[in-house]
């Protein structure tokens, strides 16, 4: 396994954090272009290899077209609104989640959704009565008559995982270079990574055997034990009898947006963690990144999680790349309280290639505090952080569900200005270099 982040001993203090990323003091000048509006709570945007269109995740249930000219179209690509949950208004982590391509989707026109649906009646009872909801990753074809429009009956369930609260689903789905299907699972909901649901002994992040907290990786060209998708043959886990062969990478909690970086290839996973500190990690194969050992490089309690130990065994587990203070429990110098995954740039100005775009949803839950922010590659695996001032956005910035980003690598801010998936009010943002 080389080139870990592996945390050099067995014992950590709390207090000296090794990921801590170092932050710029001078804050990187952006502006925020208006894009595209019109949106329900967008949660994804993907352009497809070869294909002068980009499609919008709507969180209620809709994939949206974006024409090469950069216009919304009125008619949805896919409208699955009568699969998803009914969902809270006021705020909701459950919804049409994920979308990807498949490397041939030119030719074979196949394409990907993770939704949270209703809870799988084929579950054992107890789960029928206490669990939330099916997380759902379901293939679909193009129409044969309209490439503009998808098959609706072309549906094929490719995975259905149950979900024990309604948050925490992850959910980002993709595909590497190796053409397998990568999926994000988060630990399951609630808090702590414990209750129903839950691993009672060591939480779901850390168990293997367990589909929750983890970084997934599957052959949807194949169909292997029962399964519409088999496992590759390099796969960690596969010959290990007490993990599920599925999994990539572990010790998750809500690894809310991953991507591939398009120019050498890592998948970088923002996490998000419980009340005192957020984290970006560059995930590898096997690796543990500490959830509920740790929260980000600190020791963690589930029973206290605000008061973290002086120390805990750390041998294995990967520090993330960066990490800051959620203005829950550590208010001093904090940058926001969920972080959200992006991309790393790789469009036209030379400035900011490598660098990674990402944010956070908000400083605050109760009023718009959308946060952007530059990663930049440094010393021993470790990356600087900075913050963005958005030159031409004064006052209250919205919510920064998630971020994009075209054939030509430039970067976009999908935002909102609700906390929950209602109405058709929101932006999605081009982010460019101030001039």
């Amino acid at each position: 396994m080389s080139g870990k982040r592996i945390a050099s001993a067995l014992l950590m203090s709390c207090g000296l954090a090794l990921a801590s990323a170092a932050h710029s003091a001078e804050p990187v000048k952006i502006k925020l272009e208006p894009y595209v509006s019109g949106l329900n709570s967008p949660v994804a945007m993907v352009q497809p290899d070869g294909d002068d269109r980009k499609f919008v995740l709507e969180q209620w249930g809709r994939v949206r077209l974006i024409s090469a000219d950069g216009e919304l179209q009125a008619t949805p690509f896919l409208d699955i609104r009568n699969l998803i949950v009914q969902q809270f208004l006021d705020f909701d982590e459950r919804g049409l989640l994920g979308l990807a391509f498949h490397p041939d989707f030119q030719e074979n026109g196949r394409f990907y959704v993770a939704y949270s649906g209703d809870i799988n009646f084929g579950s054992d009872l107890g789960k029928q009565f206490w669990w939330d909801h099916t997380n759902t990753v379901a293939e679909y074809t193009v129409s044969e008559a309209d490439p503009n429009i998808a098959n609706p009956s072309s549906m094929r369930i490719i995975s259905s995982i149950d979900w024990p609260q309604f948050n925490h689903n992850g959910h980002w789905i993709g595909f590497g270079p190796d053409k397998m299907l990568y999926i994000s699972t988060g630990d399951g909901g609630y808090a702590n990574d414990w209750g129903i649901g839950h691993n009672v002994t060591e939480g779901n992040g850390q168990d293997l055997t367990s589909l929750n907290g983890k970084i997934l990786r599957i052959d949807v060209d194949k169909s292997e034990n029962g399964n519409n998708y088999g496992i590759p043959g390099d796969n960690p886990f596969l010959d290990n009898e007490e993990a599920r062969p599925e999994i990539w990478a572990y010790g998750l909690r809500n690894p809310w947006r991953c991507s591939f970086d398009t120019g050498d290839g890592k998948l970088m996973c923002a996490d998000v963690q419980q009340n005192s500190f957020e984290e970006v990690n560059i995930i590898e194969k096997g690796g543990n990144y500490g959830w509920r050992i740790r929260e980000a490089a600190h020791c963690f309690d589930y029973a206290r999680p605000d008061d973290h130990p002086a120390a805990c065994e750390t041998e294995g587990l990967i520090d993330p790349v960066m990490e800051y203070n959620n203005c829950t429990a550590q208010p001093d110098g904090c940058l926001g309280i969920s972080v959200t995954g992006g991309y790393v740039y790789r469009g036209s100005n030379e400035a900011w290639q490598g660098k990674y775009i990402f944010g956070d949803w908000s400083k605050s839950f109760a009023e718009m505090k959308g946060q952007i922010f530059v990663g930049s590659p440094g010393d021993n695996d470790q990356w600087e952080m900075s913050e963005t001032e958005v030159v031409n956005m004064e006052g209250e910035r919205p919510y920064v569900l998630a971020f994009g980003q075209d054939s030509a690598g430039d970067v976009y801010a999908l935002t909102s200005i609700t906390t929950g998936p209602v109405g058709s009010l929101d932006t999605i943002y081009k982010v460019v270099p101030a001039e």
